[in-house]
């Protein structure tokens, strides 16, 4: 009986065991937007399923699918950004940075891409949304 029960247990952790080990290792991060309407980002290690998976936070927010554009993939995520940044003229849009070791590399880089000595026709440019290396939305403040 006590076989029984051990032999049972190995075979559950052994179906387990390839659930767990697929979520070891980096993970990317997707971004999609449909412009002047709604965006989704999500994290995970499969490129398609996490486009698909931005997309779809996309359509939630409130626009079609087929104007929820697959903007950006980046793997590993690293630390990464969402950028709001507008143009003298009142164009506006978003720029995503990723890949970035820690949160002050990431924050010197938001730096250097807002620099309006760099880019003299930019009105506004800050971090809007910030993820650290395992995915987790941060305070952009």
């Amino acid at each position: 009986m006590i076989m029984k029960f051990i032999c049972a247990a190995l075979i559950a952790l052994a179906g387990a065991a390839p659930a767990a080990f697929a979520q070891d290792g980096p993970i990317g991060i997707a971004f999609a937007e449909a412009p002047e309407q709604s965006s989704g980002v999500c994290t995970g290690q499969s490129t398609d399923k996490t486009l698909a998976c931005a997309r779809a936070k996309c359509v939630e927010g409130g626009a079609r699918a087929e104007d929820c554009l697959r903007v950006k993939w980046c793997y590993p995520a690293g630390w990464s950004a969402d950028l709001f940044v507008q143009h003298t003229e009142g164009l506006h849009w978003h720029q995503y940075l990723c890949d970035w070791d820690s949160k002050e590399a990431l924050m010197a880089a938001v730096a250097v891409a807002c620099d309006k000595t760099l880019r003299p026709y930019i009105m506004e440019c800050s971090a809007v949304r910030l993820w650290d290396n395992n995915g987790r939305e941060l305070d952009a403040n």
